[in-house]
């Protein structure tokens, strides 16, 4: 066959000229160097918006997120505190990870885990929800016992992995949490930041450990949310939260589950009912009734439709951390591994509470006692913000399983709220509002 025939007869196979070939070899080149040229622009941007100096950016950061890579940890010096914060110190001690330790609770759990001599590491960030002041004179007082708060953010996983390699934790305590119901209707994304994405975040680094710690973590009685039926039982349902704050804590629930049944992570979520005492949360309503009182405002008491009582199963901060204590004692291993599971691990869910609800109007009667000062009262109807009428513990599950047994009526509790209020405001320190 003769070396230009057509492969196909009718038609003519034209050979490609080499002005074409390099013309488009040119516009291929060209191409290339217009992606790298504006790939290196885009990597340039995305380096300048996530790692520029704070001090630098003039536009204000999302509040959710105001804690990240902000404070400075790491070095010998910081790890040596760290370790011995958290060593044991009783011959069955226990060395736990507690985060939110400057908070209400968090501050009384890890004092009475101090003093029976277990090892405990605090972790804070310190925002503003509400006075941060007060979350300072608290790390103060954890100090003064022994123990080291670390500040940091939960979702800083950076953080969270440094601390479980200096320190193999037995367990956890996770008191961590963006509080309050009415304030999710202000700020919702700070809800989401820490009480999903920062619970995600520590049982990602705590399924990772090895050994892998026990969790024990703060739910709420707010997962009941419309529930009619009382008192309310673990066994009840709670897919009807009434605020954004009972739902990101129902979500928890269901996470922890998933890690639970994945990674064979040991965990025990409690749900608490109004709990309140001595370095209590300004936010809740016991606190600012107080202020509100002495400084002779009007404050606002709910009532429900038809003026129905709005009630509160009030728990003395005492109460809680007994419970708190039980339910870390009680714990079993978790059964994982480098992130695998290797049996069945442990999975609770408990109610802790007084049973012994009270109405908001008769609280203010025992402050006004306790005060000596008659309340400027001013009935309102419940609004549609996310409180409920009524919360009504069954604490049958925990009476069984853990002990618990609450022994602090109101009155008693209040005394002594009082008294810590009046001395604490009296030493030069402000009351807010």
């Amino acid at each position: 066959m003769l070396k230009h025939t057509p492969s196909t007869p009718g038609k003519f196979k034209m050979e490609k000229s080499p002005y074409i070939l390099n013309k488009s070899r040119w516009h291929w080149h060209s191409s290339i160097m217009k992606l790298t040229f504006w790939s290196f622009i885009f990597l340039g941007l995305i380096f300048i918006f996530f790692f520029r100096s704070p001090s630098s950016n003039p536009i204000p950061q999302d509040p959710s997120r105001r804690s990240l890579r902000t404070h400075n940890w790491g070095g010998p010096a910081w790890e040596k505190r760290v370790r011995s914060s958290a060593r044991i110190r009783s011959r069955n001690g226990i060395s736990v990870l507690v985060t939110g330790a400057a908070g209400f609770v968090g501050t009384h759990v890890s004092t009475a885990l101090k003093r029976r001599g277990d090892g405990v590491l605090g972790l804070d960030n310190f925002n503003d929800y509400y006075d941060p002041s007060l979350k300072r004179a608290r790390q103060a007082l954890l100090d003064r016992t022994g123990v080291f708060v670390v500040e940091g953010d939960i979702n800083d996983s950076t953080l969270l992995r440094k601390l479980f390699e200096v320190v193999p934790f037995t367990h956890v305590m996770h008191l961590a949490a963006q509080a309050g119901v009415r304030y999710a209707m202000e700020n919702p994304s700070s809800y989401v930041h820490s009480n999903i994405a920062g619970l995600v975040s520590l049982l990602e680094a705590c399924k990772s450990a090895n050994p892998q710690p026990a969790i024990v973590w703060a739910s709420s009685s707010s997962v009941y949310g419309l529930n009619s039926k009382v008192p309310f039982s673990e066994k009840d349902r709670t897919d009807q939260p009434a605020s954004l704050y009972a739902a990101t804590k129902k979500a928890g629930e269901e996470i922890a589950h998933t890690y639970n049944h994945i990674y064979g992570l040991s965990l025990t979520a409690l749900r608490f009912f109004t709990v309140y005492g001595p370095w209590g949360r300004p936010d809740m309503a016991y606190f600012f009734f107080t202020r509100d009182i002495l400084k002779g405002k009007t404050i606002s008491i709910f009532e429900a439709a038809n003026h129905g009582t709005v009630a509160r199963d009030f728990t003395y901060i005492d109460d809680i951390v007994k419970g708190c204590l039980a339910a870390l004692d009680t714990a079993e291993k978790s059964t994982g591994s480098g992130g695998k599971k290797k049996g069945p691990a442990q999975f609770r869910v408990y109610n802790l509470g007084n049973t012994s609800p009270v109405p908001v109007s008769d609280l203010v009667s025992i402050l006004e006692r306790l005060l000596k000062v008659d309340a400027k009262r001013n009935v309102m109807k419940l609004p549609q913000n996310g409180d409920v009428r009524f919360t009504h513990a069954n604490i049958s599950l925990a009476q069984r399983e853990l002990g618990y047994k609450p022994s602090t009526d109101l009155q008693t509790g209040m005394k002594k709220f009082v008294r810590w209020y009046l001395s604490y405001y009296s030493g030069g320190n402000k009351a807010a509002g």
